[in-house]
This record gives structure tokens, sequence and C-alpha cells, in this order.
């Protein structure tokens, strides 16, 4: 079984891994398109990669989600719906499969498709998708996937937000390394894709694999920056930065504890001092990533 992920953390995270990610990227991805673009989202989730893509390309298109969790599927149908009625789209549901937004360019069509994607991409209906895209989702894969996927595919691999290993929280404390340490070998076990998880290794293996296929690939940084004041270009989310920090802090500290044999008390007491920061809104963290972009070359 995959990684599974939390609702209320999906949620807390879209708007900042939209800050983060780069748009350059996206746009020479859409610029490869044709014109009623057809997208197999990998890991989908609710939906985020959609919301952020689909006003950007701003023409109809298709959107078929992937994901091994029926319950955020079918969460990404009422989000999707309530995002575009909020901005004054109408939707609708030709059939208990389909959704459709439509939106001022061109209607979105939105369907589901439950599967673990462990043995990716055995079983994936590639030959109706002319860009296969994810996000938060290749640092989870094992090398063997990502070989897999590079060796099938004929069209644009888009892979967003793929954590690289640097990381910085500030202030210093003198536990930093130690949580950073056991969070990276957490990062490296297997997450349920079918080998030892890429982790920060996840650009550089794309790149390899897709380029060894003779796509043309480019990467980009797309960094989490968040202060407890509010987050790069974004003002008025003071109170969500402290709520996504504090999940940042728990979140590394558990993972360094489960990689911890010694018990070692200086985790928690990290733990306890940065949570502490985060309520008088004096920490910020800086979290690398990198989005990956892999064109076919020769093609559209």
């Amino acid at each position: 079984m995959t990684e599974a992920f939390d609702l209320d953390w999906l949620d807390l995270r879209e708007p900042f891994d939209a800050v983060a990610r780069n748009e350059a990227l996206v746009d020479r991805l859409l610029a490869r398109l044709p014109a009623r673009p057809r997208f197999l989202d990998l890991g989908a989730g609710t939906g985020s990669l959609l919301r952020f893509i689909a006003p950007r390309l701003g023409r109809a298109q298709a959107w078929t989600l992937v994901d091994a969790d029926r319950e955020l599927l079918e969460a990404a149908y009422d989000t999707i719906a309530d995002r575009a009625g909020a901005v004054g789209y109408t939707v609708s549901f030709p059939n208990k499969r389909t959704l459709l937004v439509h939106a001022p360019g061109g209607a979105w069509r939105v369907e589901t498709v439950i599967a673990d994607l462990a043995e990716a991409p055995r079983g994936l209906p590639l030959a109706n998708a002319d860009a296969v895209v994810c996000s938060a989702l290749a640092d989870l894969v094992s090398r063997g996937w990502v070989e897999r996927m590079a060796g099938a595919l004929r069209v644009p691999f888009y892979a967003a937000l793929c954590v690289d290993g640097r990381e910085r929280f500030l202030p210093p404390h003198p536990a930093d390394h130690a949580v950073a340490a056991g969070f990276r070998r957490d990062q490296g076990r297997d997450k349920g894709f079918s080998g030892i998880a890429l982790g920060a290794r996840a650009p550089g293996v794309i790149a390899e694999a897709f380029g060894a296929q003779g796509f043309d690939v480019r990467s980009a940084p797309s960094d989490w920056v968040v202060r407890g004041r509010g987050v790069t270009q974004m003002p008025g989310m003071g109170e969500a930065a402290g709520r996504f920090l504090a999940e940042l802090v728990i979140g590394h500290a558990e993972a360094a504890r489960q990689q911890d044999r010694r018990g070692d008390r200086r985790i928690e007491a990290w733990m306890e001092a940065r949570l502490d920061q985060v309520a008088g809104r004096n920490l910020a963290v800086r979290i690398g990533h990198r989005d990956v972009l892999a064109l076919p070359k020769g093609r559209g």
C-alpha cells in the first residue's frame, strides 16, 4: 500500500504549493499541448494541481485524477466544484463518473480512477493522455518506478514539488542537524512504490531516466518559504502560515523520531522549542523543492 495523506494536510498545504510551483516550467508545458489537452494526474489527491493548471491553460481540457485513496478522490469532486462556484463558474455532472466545470474558455472535464500506483505505468490509461503530471509524488517513488515511467511515456511528464534536500529552520537550534538527518533517513524508506523512496534524489533521477529516453529535461526551484508573519508573495496568510509551520515542525520531529534508535531527547526539545517559536510568530522555514519537466524531443 502506498503512502496515504490526510485531507486537512492537503487542504492546508495547497496555497503554499501554489506559490512555490515554478510558473515558467508550467508555461513551457502548456505551450506544447494540443488544443484540448488531456491530463493524467498521478497521486492527484483532491485535485490541487488541476486547480493550479486549469485556469492558466484557459481553454477546454480533460483531466483524469488517479489516486489510491477513494476518500480523496470523492473530496476532489466536491472541492473542484466548490472552488469553481466561488469564482462564478457553473458545474454539472453528466454522469456519476464525470464533473464538468463550465469555464469561460471551455469546459474542464474531470474524471477519477482509483488505483494503487505502485506498479505504474502498468494499468494506467496512457494512450488517452497528452501529458502525465504529478505534484509532491516523485520523491516518494523508487528509481525503478521512474525508469518504467520514462520508458513508457511518449508525452510530456511534469513532476512538481520534488524535495531536493535543502531545508533551513531559522533561528538556528542545536538539534537542527540531528532532526534533519533523521528526516532524510525517513524520506529514504520504502513508501510503497516498489523500492526505496528517492527522497532528495528525485529531481536527478527523473532527469537521468527521461534524458536516457531522449527527452529534453529541465528543472527549476520551487521552494516553500514560510514565515510566522506570512509567506512570500502571500500577504494575509499569517494564520495559515502558523498552522503550516506547526505541521512542518511536528512532521519533521515525528519522522526523525522514527529513525532515532537512541530515543534522543534532543528531538523532543527541538519540537517544543520550534512550536514555541511558531506561537511567537518568529519561526521561518525554507524547504527546498524542484519542479521537473521532461518534454519528448521532436514532438509537438
